[in-house]
């Protein structure tokens, strides 16, 4: 007779391993997947994590799968899943091998997908001196010159605000794109910050540090790092597949236990939350769901 899981776990990111953890703990006979593509595998070290500030991703993994493998109940598998369907009252996984797994409930923990401004070289510098969060590396470019890439954000403005809380040297790109509200260009031009609507041609600098941005007018400007805006998507479309339902944000909706609306289906993490994308925070999300889980299994199971 194949195997049902309690929990099918998409995802071994901070939400889903934290998920795992406390499914574990629970006595609950769980399966994480992990195609070990992690969002922040550029990122060189992790900030903001109780304990763990300035950790590594590659050892926060290793220590995360270190202590989930004293749980017999929990196994990571390295596995790609691509597709998920309801059978009747369970659901199959298959993964890029063909390999099918049953399970009771899913919590889909696959993330986000930062998609960058078409830049030559840019991947070169992000996660490097190029980076998205200024509370994950505000603190480490602080007072440096710095460039601020926005595009067509229509958040832009408030990113600028709370990049310039680090430092004060700052030119703003729009990278092509008009800064078409007169109010707040005029704003940071009275704070001194410099608008550049040209779009930038390239970097300059080494192994990955910044040096120089060049634009496509021939301007260039001496910069140290700076943060861009990308387009977030998820990683993964198991939402849609299943039938989830999105909030305004890009992410899927959920209640304070990590419930979407199909019954038996979970999400944590960037995958639900999307704003702000912190390790703390997805950790704390997978939590949120593996109790949803429990809670919702340990009734039906009490009930029967």
């Amino acid at each position: 007779m194949e195997k049902v899981y309690d929990c099918a776990i998409i995802g071994g990111g901070p939400a889903g391993l934290n998920a795992a953890l406390i499914l574990g703990r629970a006595r609950r006979n769980v399966i994480l997947f992990d195609n070990n593509n992690a969002r922040n595998a550029v990122t060189q070290e992790s900030h903001g994590f109780l304990t763990r500030d300035g950790i590594k991703p590659k050892k926060f993994r290793e220590i995360a799968h270190k202590e989930i493998a004293r749980y017999l109940s929990v196994i990571c598998a390295k596995r790609e899943v691509t597709s998920v369907s309801r059978k009747k009252s369970k659901f199959e996984l298959v993964t890029s091998k063909r390999e099918r797994y049953q399970s009771k409930t899913i919590i889909i923990s696959t993330g986000l997908k930062d998609v960058l401004p078409s830049i030559d070289d840019i991947h070169d510098y992000y996660g490097k001196s190029l980076f998205h969060c200024p509370y994950c590396d505000g603190w480490e470019l602080r007072d440096k010159p710095l460039i601020v890439i926005i595009g067509e954000q229509v958040q832009g403005f408030h990113f600028i605000q709370t990049i310039y809380n680090w430092s004060r040297d700052l030119i703003v790109c729009t990278n092509g794109n008009p800064f078409q509200n007169s109010k707040q260009k005029g704003f940071l031009i009275n704070k001194g910050i410099r608008i550049i609507e040209y779009k930038i041609k390239k970097f300059a600098g080494k192994n990955g540090q910044m040096e120089k941005v060049v634009f496509e007018n021939g301007e260039s400007a001496s910069r140290r790092g700076g943060f861009v805006m990308p387009q977030m998507i998820q990683a993964s479309d198991f939402g849609k597949q299943l039938g989830c339902k999105y909030n305004s944000l890009g992410g899927i909706a959920v209640d304070s236990f990590g419930r979407t609306n199909i019954q038996g289906i979970y999400a944590a993490g960037d995958a639900s939350v999307v704003n702000p994308a912190q390790i703390i925070i997805a950790a704390a999300e997978g939590v949120r769901a593996a109790s949803g889980v429990n809670a919702d299994l340990t009734q039906k199971e009490f009930l029967e």
